[in-house]
């Protein structure tokens, strides 16, 4: 290798200084802040103009070269599309089939139809149901859904969106196929230098084991805003089943399956949970709004943006309000089933594909190939074929040269391979990253690993495209008329402009790890001492606010988590990366961007600091909530914290 063309990281390169270096390493994202929050441009011009600043920073004051900037740059932004933007459009792809078929229809009357008590319709819709949408599509999707349905059920249009906004919390780190932790795990792998897998699966583990804790509680608060506190006693039995029965879910399936299918499945047993527990009790008294009789509630009205004819695609972003009243059309129990069927083929389908990393199978110790499942029963070793590391059940690429020999050629149905411009070859011909890290990062200098794995068929966008296509074939079979491909076109347009920013952010980020700013911001806050972890829910809660998206948050500080508690010493980094994201999906009901999808989704553009005045407190005790817990783990519990 030439050393020359080494890249060495430094982390005091203004003046000397840690503190003036970690307040210029800030400046993408005090540009971030200032272009969203104060001017409210566009996120895509404003993620743009953070990118620029931080590879201007890179080259100017940190000194990476052209090449590794540019290297960086790009492969950050190749890694928002895979498998970050490749999960999300799958993800939003199957929502919008089952609007385009009726099914969602079918799933909201349903809902409401349970109940006529505005407490019980609130942890139905705002929190189980809205947890669902959060699990399957994210990103603004179960906000803009659940506030619209309220607004359209007689709810106060501004408390609506207060509410939707408070639900959806809990379920935030799990969302979108579990892409906020997937993301996380995908950043912090490198910098502990674990395999990405494991350190996903222990990060899955690690909010799983701090969320469960607020799963409780969210519903219970839910309805003390709603009502009051002696409004919420009288509901306590449909309070603690509904959060009790996610948090377990919630609890088991991030710790022992993975953050695909967590948010999914606690959502769906929450929803029957409750809906079983209302077969058998009712409250004393039905709660309805003032000027409500028990006979006749205020009956669904139509919000701006509320879709038209059931087939429309009821699109993230839009409201999603019934246009009639809720008993104008009946549905047949056999067609609910068949509605709720197609999110249990979701369910199936990815825990197939994942079935490689479930307990049973996995092996002992995890992905032992003398003890776990063989080929081709184990899928996920089917799809993993070629894959350096776990997957040894099947080490040779369907198609491709052998990875030991050589690492660069492309290869199916995994290619992990160094991005160009990040690596040189030694002599004789194997890659070699291009940048070393330096102490006090490190306790020697390190090569930063980072290659980039293109996993074509066992990627979670892959899995759920496969149930979309299955669920679409079903929906055909069952007389739904309706057409995968302009579903799918029409979805790809819808979210040009958010995968372009996700993008952009993931570049932030790769630029800001591999030129050292995140090192140096990092060594600053290893200065908070022995109150990081409480630090590090609000850090968390700081990116959710600047970005509106976990995902985001886990990107700009997930990475700068991990090293500050490497520089600590006494606190592990699965601990604070965790934090990073249970605490920032506290932040989410404040951002700008949530805020005016709330508003949009209940016909009250405008009202966003209404809403914001609202819900700030909520967000801040909750947020300090994650501190509090994040320190107990830390330093009463520590052997919670599961390793990599």
């Amino acid at each position: 290798m030439d050393v020359f063309l080494a890249f060495h990281q430094t982390y005091q390169p203004v003046l000397g200084s840690i503190l003036l270096s970690a307040l210029v390493a800030g400046l993408p994202l005090y540009v971030l802040f200032v272009m969203l929050a104060i001017l409210r441009l566009p996120a895509w011009i404003c993620a743009l103009a953070a990118l620029l600043t931080a590879a201007v920073l890179g080259l100017l004051v940190w000194g990476m070269p052209f090449g590794v900037t540019l290297g960086a740059t790009t492969e950050g932004m190749a890694f928002g599309l895979w498998p970050i933007s490749w999960i999300v459009l799958n993800a939003i792809v199957f929502h919008n089939l089952t609007v385009a078929s009726g099914d969602f229809d079918v799933i909201k009357r349903s809902l409401t139809r349970l109940t006529t008590d505005r407490r019980l319709q609130t942890l139905l819709i705002a929190f189980s149901f809205g947890a669902l949408l959060e699990g399957i599509a994210g990103f603004g999707a179960p906000v803009a859904i659940t506030a619209s349905i309220l607004a359209s059920l007689g709810f106060e249009p501004v408390t609506a969106a207060v509410l939707a906004l408070l639900a959806n919390t809990a379920p935030v780190a799990f969302g979108s196929i579990g892409i906020p932790v997937v993301t996380l795990g995908g950043l912090v792998g490198p910098i502990l230098h674990k395999d990405v897998t494991q350190t996903t699966l222990a990060l899955s583990a690690m909010v799983g084991r701090q969320l469960p804790v607020f799963s409780i509680i969210i519903p219970a608060y839910l309805i003390v805003v709603l009502a009051g506190w002696r409004k919420m006693r009288e509901i306590l039995p449909a309070v603690l089943v509904t959060g009790i029965s996610f948090a377990i879910v919630q609890f088991l399936v991030s710790n022992f399956v993975g953050p695909q299918l967590t948010d999914i499945i606690a959502a769906l047993v929450s929803m029957g949970c409750l809906a079983v527990l209302l077969r058998f009790w009712r409250p004393k008294s039905v709660w309805l709004f003032a000027g409500e009789t028990a006979a006749a509630p205020a009956g669904p009205r139509r919000v701006m943006g509320a879709s038209g004819p059931a087939r429309r695609a009821d699109l993230p972003g839009q409201a999603a309000a019934a246009t009639g009243r809720a008993g104008e059309v009946t549905d047949s129990p056999a067609h609910i089933a068949r509605a709720y069927g197609m999110y249990v083929v979701l369910v199936v389908v990815i825990l197939i594909g994942q079935m490689g990393n479930l307990p049973f199978w996995s092996g002992h110790p995890v992905n032992d190939p003398k003890t776990a499942l063989h080929t081709p029963a184990n899928v996920t070793a089917d799809l993993n074929c070629g894959a350096p590391g776990p997957f040894k059940l099947c080490p040779q690429p369907w198609f491709g040269p052998d990875p030991a020999k050589d690492r660069q050629a492309f290869k199916f149905p995994v290619w992990n391979f160094f991005w160009p411009g990040t690596y040189d070859t030694n002599a004789k011909g194997a890659p070699v990253s291009n940048v070393f890290q330096e102490k006090p990062i490190v306790t020697k200098e390190t090569a930063y690993q980072n290659p980039f794995k293109w996993d074509f068929l066992a990627a979670a966008g892959s899995l759920v495209l496969y149930a979309d296509i299955v669920a679409f074939l079903l929906m055909l079979l069952m007389g739904r008329r309706l057409n995968f491909f302009a579903v799918y076109a029409r979805t790809v347009r819808q979210l040009a402009l958010p995968i372009l920013t996700i993008a952009f952010i993931l570049a932030i980020a790769y630029v800001m790890n591999y030129s050292g700013m995140t090192s140096s911001l990092a060594i600053a806050f290893s200065k908070t001492g022995f109150i990081f972890p409480f630090v590090a829910a609000f850090l968390g809660w700081l990116g959710v606010f600047l970005t509106g998206s976990d995902t985001s948050s886990n990107t700009l500080f997930g990475p700068l988590q991990a090293q500050t508690a490497q520089q600590l010493g006494n606190v592990s980094p699965i601990l604070t990366a965790g934090t990073n994201s249970s605490g920032g999906v506290m932040g989410k009901m404040i951002s700008p961007q949530n805020l005016s999808v709330g508003a949009a989704g209940v016909n009250k553009v405008g009202a966003e600091g209404d809403i914001f005045r609202r819900v700030i407190r909520y967000s801040l005790i909750l947020t300090a909530g994650v501190g509090v817990l994040a320190m107990i783990e830390a330093y009463v519990i520590p052997s919670i914290v599961p390793t990599p």
